[in-house]
């Protein structure tokens, strides 16, 4: 009867730790918590005030369940290689998430059991790597009928409204539960232009960015941002960032059928907001096209690759804070501008690049918080361009990517590897960060365009404002070819050329690999790094990621290289760091405090995504919840195109403690 009442007591979650049951309980005291925006909540945190998964508990986290989307593709003729990029939601006790294909699924967050499904049928043709990163929430006070809704960009640039609880399209919205957001573009071709990022739900209107093609033409669909009306769909206000003396359209003007300017700056990763003060800020990338940007683009990139605070309910421009000049390397910012509080009273706002540069802005006025010097740098020797002459740099935070890259940094795996490298970097112009894309040779790009820190962001633990950052280090070689030249080359010369119709030139773009397809440039080539938002001084910094069964002659395994990530990280009230995102196929979780390594696990593909945590009761379990479906281009340059699909999966991977 004795060992009966042990394990009765066991089961009942007491905090004690039981010789008889060999572990112990959970402590069910905690705060509960859903997950109801993209980012957790408007601002973007990426922070959950739970703290039943602890530095002591979490080596004991085990999968709970896993559910399969069934959408992953290697790619075929119509589109490329599938990328689940997908962030849940938890809202009203349900998980909804989308898959690559725009399906939304709504299931159990506690058993993985599917609740209902939506397929908006859409068309993928010419998307280069289909993917969905996340849907928005909104609860009504009305009861009935859509009375609390999910909202979901597509890739055939759409607006869906889907009732919560049942999974039906709701037919007050639009038309018939749809938007087309190709209204008032004017010419837009086959994948130019599309959804990838939430929208963001806020004062009853639902508020979205979109996504164009890089460095297509000159003469390129409007970046304009929308906020519709959450029940009715009714364009509510547009903003369109051309440039000073230039009219925008209004919603007034695009209801009566005009267009929306040509070439403006787009935001296609994700939007954030301060809703108490009625502020949203946008991430913006650089006007088209993104290598050459001379008199054909003239003044349309002055709110480009920058920060823009504007009025959530009229779409009025507050404030904008640039984070590089006259963008000519396709460094847009990408990451979602994430807030908070500095020494508890002053309202901040971050705006993390793909340079590796911190910005941390007053969201009230964008002044930066800590002193930005503007510094002479390079100047382009491309006929018909030209450079702005100084770019703004943070004292602090310190960069999280190297500014600089010597002889004496080049590296290589293989015998000849090293000097192969050396040879080719001897070859390329380069001048430091900030070199300008050359007409005579290759010009490397350190940071390289895809970061830095990419759309995965920051986290930020408001209790102790330390924010988490991964970022990656992969070179890239940029080349601008003259037109002519280039219609003369076949087509294996041509690899990732990017036409630029409208400007005298093409774009070459490529990496800086040893001839055994290895990086020539120094590990870690993925790193997690921790700053005190209140100093701005770097706490600890460390890989991320092992090439263990990535690097050649298994050597990955031994040494702590890191390795390219996308995705973001989770923390938790209890100090902990959840961050996935590596080609390793591991979910890890730190402390972040110390940055030591406290848990981790394999996932059935790598997962490049952002983790979520939720409780729903007060007798219920913390969970971790994450994407495990890879990335279409990140799993080609791994694998190759024979293997990417070894890289790729469909997996949702939720974990609790036993």
């Amino acid at each position: 009867m004795r060992y009966k009442n042990l394990l009765k007591s066991c089961l009942a979650g007491l905090t004690l730790i039981l010789v008889a049951c060999g572990e112990s309980a959970i402590d069910y005291s905690g705060n509960i918590g859903q997950w109801q925006y993209y980012g957790g909540n408007a601002g973007g945190q990426r922070f959950a005030d739970l703290d039943q998964i602890t530095a002591d508990n979490v080596k004991d986290l085990e999968v709970a369940w896993v559910y399969h989307t069934g959408d992953v593709s290697s790619g075929n003729e119509t589109h490329g290689a599938t990328a689940f990029q997908a962030t849940p939601l938890v809202a009203e006790g349900t998980m909804y998430v989308c898959t690559p294909y725009n399906r939304v699924i709504a299931l159990d967050p506690e058993t993985g059991e599917e609740r209902w499904t939506y397929d908006p049928e859409v068309d993928l043709s010419g998307i280069y790597t289909p993917t969905c990163r996340g849907v928005a929430y909104w609860q009504g006070e009305e009861q009935g009928t859509c009375s609390s809704r999910i909202v979901s960009g597509t890739l055939d640039a759409r607006l869906i409204n889907i009732d919560a609880k049942t999974g039906k399209a709701c037919s007050d919205f639009g038309d018939q539960g749809s938007v087309n957001l190709l209204n008032n573009l004017g010419d837009v071709r086959p994948g130019e232009y599309y959804v990838t990022s939430a929208p963001l739900v806020i004062n009853d209107l639902v508020i979205t960015g979109a996504f164009v093609k890089d460095g297509q033409r000159v003469d390129a669909p409007s970046g304009v941002v929308r906020a519709y009306d959450i029940r009715s769909g009714q364009l509510r206000w547009a903003y369109d960032p051309v440039p000073p003396g230039m009219t925008t359209i209004t919603a007034e003007q695009a209801e009566q059928g005009a267009l929306f300017t040509r070439s403006t700056p787009n935001t296609w990763g994700n939007i954030s907001a301060d809703i108490e003060r009625g502020i949203v800020y946008l991430p913006t990338g650089g006007s088209q096209p993104d290598h050459y940007a001379g008199d054909e683009r003239g003044d349309m990139d002055y709110y480009g690759t920058s920060v823009i605070a504007v009025d959530a309910n009229t779409g009025e421009r507050i404030w904008n804070f640039q984070t590089v000049h006259h963008d000519i390397w396709d460094w847009d910012v990408a990451a979602q501008p994430v807030t908070f509080e500095q020494h508890g009273t002053t309202p901040g706002v971050i705006a993390a690049t793909k340079m590796g540069h911190i910005f941390l802005l007053n969201r009230e006025t964008g002044e930066p918080l800590f002193p930005v010097e503007e510094r002479a740098v390079p100047q382009s020797r491309v006929p018909g361009e030209f450079s702005a002459p100084t770019q703004p740099f943070p004292t602090l935070p310190k960069p999280v990517h190297p500014n600089k890259l010597t002889e004496d940094d080049i590296w290589g795996i293989y015998p000849g590897d090293k000097a192969a490298c050396l040879k080719q970097f001897r070859e390329f112009t380069y001048e430091g960060i900030f070199t300008p894309p050359d007409i005579e040779r290759p010009a490397l790009l350190w940071p390289g365009l895809g970061g830095g820190i990419n759309w995965g962001s920051v986290s930020v633990n408001p209790h102790t404002n330390i924010m988490l950052v991964n970022s990656m280090r992969v070179p890239y070689t940029v080349q601008i070819l003259p037109r002519a030249a280039a219609e003369s080359l076949d087509g294996s010369d041509l690899v990732g050329v990017n036409p630029q119709e409208g400007t005298p030139y093409v774009v070459q773009r490529g990496g800086f690999l040893s001839p055994n397809n290895t990086p020539c440039t120094p590990p870690p080539w993925g790193v997690l790094t921790a700053i005190n938002l209140d100093s701005g001084e770097t706490l600890w910094e460390q890989a991320l990621g092992n090439l263990a069964e990535l690097a050649p002659l298994g050597l990955g395994k031994f040494f702590n290289w890191g390795t390219p990530n996308t995705g973001g990280s989770l923390q938790t009230a209890s100090g902990l760091v959840f961050i996935a995102a590596t080609l390793d196929g591991y979910i890890r979780a730190f402390d972040s405090a110390s940055g030591k390594l406290l848990w981790d696990s394999k996932l059935p593909a790598p997962a490049q995504a952002t983790p979520i945590s939720y409780r729903l009761s007060p007798e219920g379990k913390q969970y971790i919840a994450i994407a495990a479906g890879g990335h279409g281009p990140l799993a080609y340059a791994a694998k190759g195109p024979e293997k990417l699909g070894e890289l790729l999966g469909d997996a949702i991977v939720v974990y609790a403690l036993p």
